[in-house]
């Protein structure tokens, strides 16, 4: 029985805005997936502590007034949103994410911000892992297909249902569906085994970001810099 069939954790964030190390947590949902299917999950609301631009609004239907009035304080949801995480790491579980270097990073310069643990620190030290992204996996399994990457044009492409797209549950079931998909699709990815696919992820992504700043540098922008670490990026004043 391949990855796929086993227990996976489905992740995702709704936020205030687009650059992980500045945004804030608006939204977590966590699932339990077997299968395929759904099992138990968690989702929680905060209040981020600053305005949520009228364009984050737009896209997860979080107002300020309702964040202020029934979400969490923002430091109780990264803290309990990172237990829950580490807690499945620490067995072996992979966690699912749909463009993980976005959400993990987020989470992090929000654990960072508030003076709490790091995700390392809750791990002893070691790296989260093992993380499974179907945006990184699509990208390498099917790099030249046209067209769109985003949570709904892959769904479409690998017939998964998403229901609600930029809700965190829908997105972190879809998510997780999506990983199950792909293995299916691909039986060289369904054969590995959740470590050595979190190594093949991280080689994937960085070589995805070289060709993509090279493709850049050769449009003439001479500066652009692609940031190739996965799945969680360095926050500014730390070191590897």
């Amino acid at each position: 029985m391949g990855w796929h069939q086993e227990l996976l954790i489905g992740f995702d964030l709704e936020t205030t805005g687009t650059d992980p190390r500045e945004a804030r947590i608006v939204t977590g949902a966590v699932i339990e997936v077997r299968g395929g299917q759904p099992l138990g999950h968690r989702e929680w609301l905060a209040d981020p502590g600053v305005e949520i631009p009228a364009d984050a609004v737009a896209v997860h239907g979080i107002s300020n007034e309702r964040a202020t009035a029934e979400g969490r304080p923002a430091d109780q949801v990264a803290d309990a949103i990172a237990d829950v995480l580490t807690a499945y790491w620490k067995t072996g579980v992979p966690v699912v994410a749909y463009n993980a270097a976005f959400d993990l990073t987020l989470l992090s310069a929000e654990l960072r911000r508030h003076a709490l643990p790091s995700l390392r620190d809750r791990l002893g030290g070691v790296d989260p892992a093992p993380v499974i992204d179907p945006y990184t996996i699509d990208r390498s399994v099917d790099r030249y297909r046209r067209g769109k990457r985003n949570l709904e044009a892959v769904c479409r492409e690998y017939g998964v249902p998403l229901e609600a797209a930029h809700n965190a549950s829908a997105d972190a079931l879809a998510a997780a569906k999506l990983a199950c998909a792909i293995a299916d699709r691909h039986p060289k990815i369904a054969s590995l085994g959740p470590a050595e696919l979190h190594r093949r992820q991280i080689e994937w992504y960085a070589q995805w970001a070289a060709d993509f700043q090279s493709f850049l540098r050769r449009k003439g922008e001479a500066d652009a810099v692609v940031d190739g670490t996965w799945p969680l990026r360095e926050l500014a004043d730390e070191t590897v």
